[in-house]
């Protein structure tokens, strides 16, 4: 049986709580520059006993910010933030940021031992135009005290609304090695980079970029607080045409991300829908080898 798991909201953001510790705050409305692609996300991410699991606009990259729904390359359009990769011209600052507006919540669900957020949500070009609407859900539940542990799911779905062709893609769709992050994405404390990355294909640190794997976990170490934690987290499903591989560094800063498009562009016709799935558990200390592969029998969606 979970433990009780409780919702805070108000216009602006949402925040869950469990055992007294607020583990997720969700902003929906972000006072952001436009070059950072405002767009809502999750931060800060605890563990139970409140030690940080995500940063916000770190100073290498300010569109970075925690846990975010996202997208690099959209026929021309940034959804990411910052410059955008062109190949040969290296990053570019152009006038091409979009945003991802929150129109409403579909349904907000508070029971005892899980809170469940459906919304629906607009991504709009540099220029207003409506590209592509979405459908998005968190359901944060599984809290465990006695382990030190929740779990956090994650479901999408992108409808093409702009009347032609889409195409998603990332920088390494467009000519950068190593680099196609896509879709949900994490950054971590900066006190995690050199943390430890293991795939269930048993690849381990950088040999885990780009390839296909059931899961990832990464564990760190934290500043100021003693210990560490871990967070284990599924690639999931889509109904692209393109598997899901993994986007991970652990140096010069801790980020993932399970790419729906990493070196491979997905076309969206008018109408057609993208649909992503992903898992995550967030465990309050540094898991080793058995124990992660114990939780991810447990908690493989």
């Amino acid at each position: 049986m979970s433990d009780r798991i409780t919702l805070t909201r108000n216009d602006d953001e949402l925040t869950v709580t469990a055992g007294g510790t607020d583990i997720a705050r969700y902003v929906l409305r972000p006072d952001a520059p436009a070059v950072e692609a405002p767009k809502p996300f999750l931060h800060p991410l605890r563990t139970l006993s409140g030690a940080p699991l995500t940063a916000e606009r770190p100073w290498d990259h300010r569109w970075h910010k925690g846990l975010q729904m996202t997208w690099s390359h959209v026929s021309g359009q940034n959804f990411w933030g910052g410059p955008t990769y062109v190949h040969g011209q290296d990053y570019v600052w152009l006038d091409n940021v979009g945003s991802i507006r929150h129109e409403r919540f579909e349904t907000v669900e508070e029971h005892e031992d899980e809170v469940v957020l459906t919304e629906d949500l607009t991504w709009l070009t540099s220029e207003g135009e409506r590209w592509m609407t979405e459908v998005r859900t968190h359901r944060f539940h599984s809290v465990d005290r006695e382990r030190g542990l929740w779990a956090l799911d994650f479901a999408t779905a992108l409808t093409n609304v702009r009347g032609s062709e889409l195409e998603l893609g990332s920088p390494t769709t467009a000519g950068r090695p190593a680099a196609g992050y896509t879709g949900l994405f994490w950054r971590g404390p900066r006190a995690w980079t050199g943390g430890d990355v293991v795939s269930s294909a048993g690849r381990r640190g950088n040999d885990v970029m780009g390839t296909r794997a059931d899961w990832i976990a990464f564990s760190g170490q934290h500043d100021e607080i003693d210990g560490g934690a871990t967070i284990l987290a599924f690639a999931g499903t889509t109904t692209g045409a393109v598997p899901i591989s993994w986007f991970v560094r652990s140096e010069p800063f801790p980020v993932f991300s399970p790419s729906p498009s990493f070196d491979r562009t997905l076309t969206l016709t008018p109408g057609d829908v993208l649909a992503l799935r992903h898992r995550l558990v967030f465990v309050d200390h540094r898991c080793g080898a058995e124990e992660i592969g114990a939780l991810a029998k447990e908690y493989t969606p």
